[in-house]
């Protein structure tokens, strides 16, 4: 937990770039805009562009070697980059992060994994080992998750970033734990595999709608605990609230703020692993489930890479806290447009990853694929968030063209049709 001087300069004077950057114009004017795009105000669609599997192309070499010392170069470093290097519409905060460390046994189980090696030597793919052979005979012997907070080290660490830059950045302690853990389908398949949990539910629908139930109940199980032992802090501020978005809002906290509960806050779910299933299965063994766990939160932001076209009118449209919906690659835009325009959902469009992500950058064919999104999007509330991209092929400036060209499409086909 100790750097060394030289790390404690170098990091302070990184953390005094950091914050006045958060302080800057363009960050009040970012800022502004976000509250005013989530509150369904806004004059104009929001552009992110998620680091992700990307980012070691795009960062320096690293200038620390002790674990905190990188840990914190890292958290201060990327937006900065990002801000000199892509030029979207993220947001620096005058403050600096650090979260509660709560750890999480799913199902009380020791997952195993086998992980494989990609063309340049990533482990981005995996094998894990089910514990459910057959759903009938192994679902009552699933136990539930066990979880537990270590508040001595969350304030340890805390208070060892805080002396390092405690009194340039405030440091806050912030609860990051349930960003992606609304999933209940993420887990059925985690416990079982794609291919037998999609022949269940062809074969056993009865004993899908019992492990739902049992993964709503642990799901619901997690949340509470952390809403009792006060661990939820509010993400309605420059938080990541769902799949690239931000939850800057007024709309929340419901209630005082302090402490923070489950209905004042924006909750992350998708259903990925039911691309698959069809509408109406869906809407018998599945939704019920996101149904339940969604009305406990104050916003909804719903999808990631699953298109949501199919299930929207008989499943979707019914969270009525949903304020968000993803609107990916495969999803049908002009129906989604058509089932959007004039509501109180956001069309949070995922461009195809390929145009940045493979080879080098056709511009035109680039410009073609976003043009499209702004004429299907019309009459909706629009925000891009460009995911999933793994690679830049040794071309980062393909980021910052990328974001003139969609803020350039906006000005001709969205603002001035």
């Amino acid at each position: 937990m100790s750097v060394t001087a030289a790390e404690r300069k170098y990091l302070r004077d990184l953390a005094r770039r950091y914050l006045d950057l958060s302080r800057s114009p363009v960050m009040a004017e970012r800022e502004k805009l976000w509250y005013a795009h989530n509150e369904l105000r806004g004059p104009r669609p929001m552009v992110i562009i998620e680091l992700g599997g990307f980012t070691p192309e795009l960062m320096p070499a690293s200038q620390c070697e002790s674990d905190l010392a990188r840990e914190i170069e890292w958290n201060l470093l990327a937006p900065i980059v990002n801000y000199e290097k892509v030029g979207d519409d993220k947001v620096i905060s005058p403050y600096y992060a650090v979260g509660w460390q709560i750890h999480l046994r799913e199902f009380d189980h020791d997952f195993q994994y086998r992980h494989g090696e990609d063309a340049k030597g990533r482990t981005l793919g995996f094998q894990v080992e089910h514990p459910i052979k057959d759903l009938e005979r192994d679902l009552p012997t699933l136990k539930h998750s066990v979880f537990r907070v270590d508040r001595e080290a969350t304030m340890s660490n805390r208070d060892a970033v805080a002396e390092v830059l405690g009194d340039i950045l405030p440091v806050r302690v912030e609860n990051f734990s349930l960003c992606w853990h609304a999933a209940p389908s993420g887990k059925a398949c985690l416990l079982m595999g794609m291919e037998d949990m999609l022949v269940a539910m062809a074969e056993r629908p009865d004993a899908v709608r019992a492990l739902y139930d049992f993964l709503t109940d642990d799901i619901l199980s997690f949340m509470q605990w952390l809403e009792r032992e006060e661990l939820l802090t509010l993400n309605n501020g420059n938080h990541y609230t769902g799949a690239g978005s931000y939850g800057f809002t007024t709309e929340l906290p419901k209630g005082a703020g302090s402490p923070a509960r489950l209905t004042d806050l924006w909750l992350n779910m998708n259903s990925q692993e039911t691309v698959g299933v069809s509408p109406a299965m869906f809407a018998d063994l599945v939704f019920p489930s996101y149904r339940e766990i969604a009305r406990r939160a104050g916003l909804v932001y719903y999808g990631c890479c699953e298109p949501v076209h199919t299930i929207w009118l008989d499943c979707l449209s019914r969270i009525p806290n949903l304020r968000k919906v993803s609107v990916s690659a495969w999803c049908d835009e002009d129906r989604i447009g058509e089932f959007l325009r004039g509501s109180r959902v956001i069309y949070s469009r995922k461009p195809s990853p390929n145009y940045l992500g493979v080879g080098s950058f056709d511009e035109q064919a680039f410009a073609a694929h976003i043009e499209k999104t702004l004429r299907a999007a019309k009459g909706c509330r629009l925000e891009f968030i460009f995911r999933d991209i793994y690679t830049m092929d040794g071309d980062v400036s393909k980021l910052a063209k990328a974001v003139k060209i969609v803020r350039r499409l906006i000005d001709q086909v969205w603002l001035n049709p």
